[in-house]
């Protein structure tokens, strides 16, 4: 089962099974959430994600989808470790990042980049992936 967590290691978490989807986020908020130009994320289905230890904060705020969208964080060192919103349900949108395995990012290749039309121009599409306007 694999396992993830903040930077400084008080927020830990698992996953179990394989992620819904596989996609990269190009929405203003996964650019600030990451300090770069966008996310991956792994949508886990609610009851495949557990919450190991420690206890993040939360911010919610409207989403560029026009839904709110709630972030979970690290409230000592900022890290974001997922998302969740009435957008997804009861699924939640692991940063994919936040795993601990050094090779997570390797089997994460999106299947969709979301939000593809605010892409910046230097970045290319991923080849397969399914181009999504929103989300």
């Amino acid at each position: 089962m694999p396992e993830g967590g903040c930077l400084c290691g008080k927020i830990t978490y698992s996953v179990e099974g394989e992620p819904l989807v596989k996609a990269l986020c190009h929405c203003l908020d996964c650019r600030k959430i990451t300090g770069s130009t966008y996310s991956t994320n792994l949508i886990v289905a609610g009851p495949n994600f557990k919450l190991l230890s420690g206890v993040p904060k939360t911010i919610a705020k409207m989403a560029d989808s026009g839904r709110e969208i709630v972030s979970h964080f690290c409230g000592d060192c900022g890290s974001t470790l997922w998302r969740d919103g009435a957008s997804f349900g009861d699924a939640k949108i692991v940063k994919a990042g936040t795993l601990d395995d050094i090779d997570a990012l390797e089997s994460a290749q999106p299947a969709a980049e979301l939000f593809s039309n605010h892409r910046v121009s230097w970045v290319k599409e991923v080849a397969g992936a399914e181009q999504k306007q929103g989300m």
